[in-house]
Protein backbone atom coordinates (compact mmCIF):
# COMPACT_ATOMS: atom_id res chain seq x y z
CA UNK A 1 0.00 0.00 0.00
CA UNK A 2 2.92 2.84 0.82
CA UNK A 3 3.61 2.67 -3.21
CA UNK A 4 0.72 4.72 -3.72
CA UNK A 5 2.62 7.60 -1.71
CA UNK A 6 5.67 6.65 -4.13
CA UNK A 7 6.10 9.19 -7.44
CA UNK A 8 8.32 6.70 -9.20
CA UNK A 9 9.68 8.09 -12.81
CA UNK A 10 7.08 11.39 -12.08
CA UNK A 11 8.17 14.59 -13.36
CA UNK A 12 7.55 17.04 -10.95
CA UNK A 13 8.56 21.15 -10.90
CA UNK A 14 9.04 22.34 -7.55
CA UNK A 15 8.70 26.40 -7.27
CA UNK A 16 10.16 28.27 -4.58
CA UNK A 17 12.84 24.89 -4.45
CA UNK A 18 15.66 27.14 -3.53
CA UNK A 19 14.87 27.30 0.30
CA UNK A 20 12.15 26.38 3.25
CA UNK A 21 9.25 24.48 2.33
CA UNK A 22 9.86 24.39 -0.91
CA UNK A 23 13.98 22.74 -0.84
CA UNK A 24 12.02 20.12 1.84
CA UNK A 25 9.12 19.22 -1.15
CA UNK A 26 11.88 18.72 -3.42
CA UNK A 27 14.40 16.96 -1.11
CA UNK A 28 11.43 15.08 -0.41
CA UNK A 29 9.86 14.35 -3.99
CA UNK A 30 12.75 13.20 -4.72
CA UNK A 31 13.31 10.70 -2.43
CA UNK A 32 10.10 8.97 -3.57
CA UNK A 33 11.51 8.85 -7.08
CA UNK A 34 10.52 11.90 -8.44
CA UNK A 35 12.64 13.38 -11.45
CA UNK A 36 12.32 17.20 -9.90
CA UNK A 37 12.56 20.47 -11.42
CA UNK A 38 14.26 23.02 -8.86
CA UNK A 39 13.12 26.17 -9.72
CA UNK A 40 13.43 28.97 -7.49
CA UNK A 41 13.99 33.09 -8.41
CA UNK A 42 17.36 32.60 -6.86
CA UNK A 43 19.05 30.31 -9.68
CA UNK A 44 21.85 29.93 -7.32
CA UNK A 45 20.22 28.13 -4.44
CA UNK A 46 18.04 26.15 -6.99
CA UNK A 47 21.51 24.78 -8.40
CA UNK A 48 22.53 24.25 -4.46
CA UNK A 49 19.20 21.73 -4.09
CA UNK A 50 19.77 20.16 -7.03
CA UNK A 51 23.02 19.03 -6.58
CA UNK A 52 22.08 17.48 -3.35
CA UNK A 53 19.71 15.53 -5.03
CA UNK A 54 21.65 14.26 -7.52
CA UNK A 55 24.14 13.15 -5.00
CA UNK A 56 21.70 11.43 -3.25
CA UNK A 57 21.10 9.14 -6.52
CA UNK A 58 18.08 11.02 -7.40
CA UNK A 59 17.48 12.85 -10.52
CA UNK A 60 16.97 16.68 -10.64
CA UNK A 61 17.79 19.96 -12.65
CA UNK A 62 17.59 23.52 -11.67
CA UNK A 63 16.46 27.02 -13.19
CA UNK A 64 15.92 30.53 -12.18
CA UNK A 65 12.23 31.72 -12.60
CA UNK A 66 10.61 34.52 -11.58
CA UNK A 67 6.78 34.06 -11.46
CA UNK A 68 5.31 36.97 -11.87
CA UNK A 69 7.16 37.15 -15.13
CA UNK A 70 4.39 35.37 -17.20
CA UNK A 71 6.49 34.13 -20.12
CA UNK A 72 9.59 33.17 -17.91
CA UNK A 73 7.03 30.69 -15.88
CA UNK A 74 5.96 29.66 -19.33
CA UNK A 75 9.52 28.84 -20.45
CA UNK A 76 10.53 27.18 -17.45
CA UNK A 77 7.64 24.76 -17.26
CA UNK A 78 8.23 23.94 -20.79
CA UNK A 79 11.90 23.68 -20.08
CA UNK A 80 11.06 20.99 -17.75
CA UNK A 81 8.76 18.96 -19.96
CA UNK A 82 12.11 18.94 -22.31
CA UNK A 83 13.63 17.25 -19.48
CA UNK A 84 11.83 15.12 -17.90
CA UNK A 85 9.49 13.98 -21.06
CA UNK A 86 6.74 14.13 -18.81
CA UNK A 87 5.16 17.10 -16.24
CA UNK A 88 2.90 15.35 -13.34
CA UNK A 89 2.77 17.88 -11.20
CA UNK A 90 3.36 21.12 -9.81
CA UNK A 91 3.71 22.45 -6.75
CA UNK A 92 4.15 26.66 -5.69
CA UNK A 93 5.64 27.57 -2.76
CA UNK A 94 6.77 31.11 -2.80
CA UNK A 95 5.37 33.89 -0.67
CA UNK A 96 6.26 37.02 0.39
CA UNK A 97 4.60 39.41 3.49
CA UNK A 98 5.24 43.00 4.54
CA UNK A 99 3.77 43.25 8.17
CA UNK A 100 2.21 46.51 8.42
CA UNK A 101 -1.17 48.04 9.72
CA UNK A 102 -3.33 48.98 7.04
CA UNK A 103 -3.22 52.66 7.43
CA UNK A 104 0.80 52.35 7.15
CA UNK A 105 0.88 50.25 4.15
CA UNK A 106 2.09 52.16 0.50
CA UNK A 107 0.56 51.65 -2.72
CA UNK A 108 4.18 49.72 -3.75
CA UNK A 109 3.81 47.62 -0.89
CA UNK A 110 0.67 46.45 -1.48
CA UNK A 111 0.95 45.45 -5.78
CA UNK A 112 4.40 43.75 -4.58
CA UNK A 113 2.60 41.55 -1.97
CA UNK A 114 -0.38 40.98 -4.68
CA UNK A 115 1.92 40.47 -7.59
CA UNK A 116 4.03 37.76 -5.87
CA UNK A 117 1.75 35.58 -3.72
CA UNK A 118 -1.57 35.89 -5.99
CA UNK A 119 -0.35 37.33 -9.85
CA UNK A 120 2.37 34.83 -8.97
CA UNK A 121 0.35 31.51 -7.92
CA UNK A 122 -1.89 32.16 -10.74
CA UNK A 123 0.75 32.50 -13.69
CA UNK A 124 1.83 28.65 -12.16
CA UNK A 125 -1.60 27.79 -11.75
CA UNK A 126 -2.42 28.70 -15.36
CA UNK A 127 0.91 27.53 -17.12
CA UNK A 128 0.83 24.29 -15.18
CA UNK A 129 -2.76 23.96 -15.71
CA UNK A 130 -2.54 24.38 -19.88
CA UNK A 131 0.26 21.47 -19.71
CA UNK A 132 -1.19 18.49 -17.39
CA UNK A 133 -4.98 19.39 -18.77
CA UNK A 134 -3.24 19.01 -22.09
CA UNK A 135 -1.84 15.49 -20.82
CA UNK A 136 -4.82 14.15 -19.36
CA UNK A 137 -3.49 13.87 -16.01
CA UNK A 138 -1.80 15.26 -13.27
CA UNK A 139 -1.65 17.45 -9.68
CA UNK A 140 -0.94 20.83 -8.69
CA UNK A 141 0.06 22.21 -5.37
CA UNK A 142 -0.53 25.87 -4.15
CA UNK A 143 0.30 27.05 -1.27
CA UNK A 144 -2.00 28.79 1.17
CA UNK A 145 -1.74 29.56 5.33
CA UNK A 146 -3.79 29.37 7.97
CA UNK A 147 -3.72 33.25 7.62
CA UNK A 148 -6.66 32.91 4.73
CA UNK A 149 -8.75 31.66 7.65
CA UNK A 150 -7.65 33.54 10.54
CA UNK A 151 -6.01 37.03 10.59
CA UNK A 152 -3.70 39.86 13.41
CA UNK A 153 -2.60 43.24 12.79
CA UNK A 154 -0.39 43.54 10.23
CA UNK A 155 -1.50 40.66 8.04
CA UNK A 156 -4.31 42.45 5.57
CA UNK A 157 -2.52 42.20 2.60
CA UNK A 158 -0.77 38.66 2.96
CA UNK A 159 -3.73 37.54 4.76
CA UNK A 160 -6.25 38.67 1.34
CA UNK A 161 -3.68 36.94 -1.18
CA UNK A 162 -3.81 33.38 1.22
CA UNK A 163 -7.56 33.54 1.09
CA UNK A 164 -7.50 34.16 -2.73
CA UNK A 165 -5.29 31.29 -3.48
CA UNK A 166 -7.58 28.81 -1.92
CA UNK A 167 -10.54 30.17 -4.22
CA UNK A 168 -8.63 30.48 -7.32
CA UNK A 169 -7.17 26.81 -5.87
CA UNK A 170 -11.17 25.70 -5.72
CA UNK A 171 -12.16 26.86 -8.97
CA UNK A 172 -9.49 25.46 -10.92
CA UNK A 173 -9.80 22.23 -9.21
CA UNK A 174 -13.42 22.27 -11.14
CA UNK A 175 -12.14 23.92 -14.47
CA UNK A 176 -9.48 20.91 -14.53
CA UNK A 177 -11.32 17.90 -12.76
CA UNK A 178 -12.93 16.90 -16.58
CA UNK A 179 -9.48 16.79 -17.78
CA UNK A 180 -7.71 14.34 -14.71
CA UNK A 181 -6.32 16.80 -13.17
CA UNK A 182 -6.77 17.60 -9.33
CA UNK A 183 -5.74 21.03 -7.68
CA UNK A 184 -5.38 21.67 -4.18
CA UNK A 185 -3.55 23.81 -1.42
CA UNK A 186 -1.45 23.11 1.70
CA UNK A 187 -2.14 25.64 4.64
CA UNK A 188 0.91 25.80 7.04
CA UNK A 189 0.48 27.13 10.28
CA UNK A 190 4.19 28.85 12.10
CA UNK A 191 6.99 26.95 9.88
CA UNK A 192 10.86 27.74 10.67
CA UNK A 193 12.20 29.10 6.96
CA UNK A 194 13.68 32.39 5.78
CA UNK A 195 10.24 34.62 5.37
CA UNK A 196 10.15 33.28 9.35
CA UNK A 197 13.79 34.70 10.24
CA UNK A 198 13.06 37.83 11.72
CA UNK A 199 10.54 36.31 13.86
CA UNK A 200 12.21 33.54 15.02
CA UNK A 201 15.05 35.96 16.06
CA UNK A 202 12.38 37.69 18.64
CA UNK A 203 12.18 35.55 21.14
CA UNK A 204 8.89 36.50 22.97
CA UNK A 205 7.05 36.34 19.25
CA UNK A 206 8.61 33.05 18.40
CA UNK A 207 7.55 31.51 21.88
CA UNK A 208 3.99 33.12 21.41
CA UNK A 209 3.32 31.85 18.22
CA UNK A 210 4.72 28.64 19.10
CA UNK A 211 2.22 28.77 22.41
CA UNK A 212 -0.59 29.34 19.83
CA UNK A 213 -0.94 26.09 18.75
CA UNK A 214 -2.09 22.92 20.14
CA UNK A 215 1.12 21.35 19.71
CA UNK A 216 3.00 24.12 21.17
CA UNK A 217 5.50 24.29 18.99
CA UNK A 218 6.72 25.38 15.37
CA UNK A 219 7.25 23.15 12.36
CA UNK A 220 9.83 22.62 10.44
CA UNK A 221 9.49 22.60 6.30
CA UNK A 222 9.76 18.79 5.93
CA UNK A 223 6.53 18.32 7.74
CA UNK A 224 4.63 20.40 5.04
CA UNK A 225 6.91 18.18 2.72
CA UNK A 226 5.11 15.33 3.41
CA UNK A 227 1.58 16.37 3.33
CA UNK A 228 2.19 18.00 -0.42
CA UNK A 229 3.90 14.56 -1.22
CA UNK A 230 0.46 12.97 -0.38
CA UNK A 231 -1.18 15.41 -2.45
CA UNK A 232 1.09 14.80 -5.60
CA UNK A 233 0.94 11.39 -5.13
CA UNK A 234 -1.96 8.83 -6.39
CA UNK A 235 -2.72 8.36 -2.26
CA UNK A 236 -4.50 11.51 -2.77
CA UNK A 237 -6.35 10.44 -6.48
CA UNK A 238 -9.57 11.44 -4.86
CA UNK A 239 -8.51 14.86 -3.18
CA UNK A 240 -9.38 17.95 -5.26
CA UNK A 241 -10.60 21.38 -4.48
CA UNK A 242 -9.35 21.08 -1.25
CA UNK A 243 -6.94 23.04 1.95
CA UNK A 244 -5.20 20.56 3.54
CA UNK A 245 -4.08 22.58 7.12
CA UNK A 246 -0.70 21.90 8.41
CA UNK A 247 -1.10 23.95 11.41
CA UNK A 248 -0.14 21.75 14.53
CA UNK A 249 -3.80 22.86 15.65
CA UNK A 250 -3.31 26.36 15.34
CA UNK A 251 -6.93 26.54 13.72
CA UNK A 252 -8.62 24.27 16.47
CA UNK A 253 -7.76 26.21 19.06
CA UNK A 254 -7.74 29.40 17.28
CA UNK A 255 -4.63 31.18 18.78
CA UNK A 256 -4.34 34.92 18.58
CA UNK A 257 -1.50 37.30 19.00
CA UNK A 258 -0.63 40.44 18.49
CA UNK A 259 3.15 40.59 17.30
CA UNK A 260 5.17 43.99 18.33
CA UNK A 261 4.40 47.12 16.96
CA UNK A 262 1.09 46.15 15.85
CA UNK A 263 -1.18 47.44 18.35
CA UNK A 264 -1.31 50.81 16.94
Amino acid sequence: MTDKFRLDGRGVAIVGAGSGIGEAVALVAAAQGAKVSCLDLHGDAADRVAAAIRSAGGSATSAAVDIVDTAATTAALEETLLWAGRIDAVVCTPGINVRKPILKYTDDEFDRVIRTNLRGSFNVLREAGRILTARGQGSIVLFSSIRSQVVEPGQAVYAATKAGIVQMVRTAAAEFAPHGVRVNAVAPGVVETPLTAPIKANAPWYDAYAAKNALKRWAQPDEMAWPTIFLLSDAASYVTGSVLVADGGWLAVDGRYTPPGMAD
